[in-house]
This record gives structure tokens, sequence and C-alpha cells, in this order.
């Protein structure tokens, strides 16, 4: 025979279950990682975390030497800013323009960014396929899965295009990259995102950048059209301008 729930019966499982989510999520923290985000500082050379250079190989130098050159004479395209392919990961986490984060439909978490209107599908709670598998069909933002642990969404990607940068003075990678992001609230307007990089080929150990961002809900995500002027994080910081 089912029990018939009371209105009192029903404020009191309600009641319990907020106190479950608090207890994960602390109090003042919202649970999840949903809401459109905005970073207050940008840099165009990737920070790594404990400061110093990026740990390049023999290889990952040499590659790193060509790029710059290569941009700087011409010779090669940053086909990102130019033709408005997909930044990549880690360089779309240093994005000065802001980004929305969808924890919709049940499975998935979609990440819409407005530069270049690029879009990151991450599965959740399922495998990354080998190796072998991604190279076939590598993406320009790599192919995603995560899952929560205690209130962080860790997300891991794999299977990269060769041809993105990891920030935007020519830093390389190769198509054996992998991140690992541990994305997670600081407090209920702030998150952060720590990304491992992962690439022994043209970097000698792992290494981590970390961005912070906060939360906007005064913003919608607007038009993006390459080569034009758009709004960036210069006016947000109130000194004007916009960037191609």
């Amino acid at each position: 025979m089912t029990e018939r729930v009371t209105g009192r019966g029903r404020l009191t499982l309600l009641l319990m279950a907020v106190a479950a989510v608090s207890a994960c999520t602390g109090p003042d923290i919202p649970p999840g990682v949903s809401g459109t985000y905005w970073a207050t500082e940008y840099h165009p050379r990737i920070q790594v975390v404990g400061g110093g250079e990026l740990p390049f190989t023999e290889a990952g130098k040499a590659a790193f030497d060509r790029n710059v050159a290569g941009l700087k004479d011409g010779s090669i395209e940053d086909r990102a800013r130019k033709y408005c392919t997909p930044d990549g990961v880690p360089r779309a986490l240093a994005t000065p323009y802001p980004f929305e984060i969808i924890e919709s439909p049940p499975g998935q978490i979609l990440i819409v960014y407005e530069m270049n209107h690029m879009i990151r599908r991450i599965a959740l709670d399922v495998e990354l396929p080998p190796q072998d598998k991604l190279l076939v069909e590598p993406f320009y933002n790599g192919h995603s899965v995560g899952r929560f642990e205690d209130g962080t969404l860790v997300v891991r990607t794999a299977g990269f295009k060769d041809e993105t940068f990891l920030d935007a003075t020519g830093a390389p990678h190769t198509d054996l990259l992998e991140t690992t992001e541990r994305i997670r609230r600081l407090s209920p307007t702030e998150l952060e995102n720590v990304v491992t990089i992962h690439d022994p080929q043209y970097y000698s150990r792992d290494w981590q950048a970390r961005f912070v961002y906060t939360l906007r809900p005064d913003v919608r995500i607007e038009d993006y059209i390459c080569g034009f002027e758009h709004r960036d994080i210069s006016s947000l910081a109130g000194v004007g301008g916009s960037r191609k």
C-alpha cells in the first residue's frame, strides 16, 4: 500500500534534500557550474601555475620557434583569428569574451563561447575512446568527457587537431595532446578552471594553467563575426576598445 505524503511530509523531504546538497557544496555555494561567465583578466601568453617558462622538449621548443617566426613573417596563419576556426583547449579557456555553461539535457554539458561561436560538448559519466580511434576524427576542441567529483567537474579531452595553438603566442602541441580540467565554484560568483596539459612529445612534464571567471547573470551571448571589432574584456575593465 502506498503511503500518502502530507504537506508537512513534503516539506520535511524538501528540507532533507536541501541539507544533503548543502553538505556537498557548502551553505553559500550553489551546486553545479551552470551560468554565464566572463574573465577579469587576459594574457596572450599562457601562465604556468607556479611560474616559469613552458617546459618544452627539444622538439617542442623547435616547433614553438617555428610558430613564432612564421606568425611574425606571415608564413603561418593564426586560423582561429583569421577564419574563426575553434581555438582548442587550453587557448579557449583564456578567452577575453563571455561564455555560458549549460547543464542540459541530462548526460551532457555544453559550453558556448561568444568568441568564434565555439561549442564544446562534454559527455558525462562515459569513458574516452582509445587514442587510435580519436585520431581518426580529431576535432579542433577535441573530444571531451566529464564527471562530477564532490562538486568539481573533471573534464578529460583528447583527439585534437594539431593545427591549433595552446595560446596566442603560438605555443604548439601534437595530436597526442590530452587535457584534464578541474572546474569548480570558488564562491557563489566565481568559477575556477585548472587545466593540466599532457603532451610528452613537446613538453618534458605535465604542467598546469589556472583561469578564474566571474558569474555574469546580466550578460547574454552576442553575435561574433570574424574580423569585425567586438566587445571584449577591455570594455569590461572600463578601459574601452574592442578586439578582432
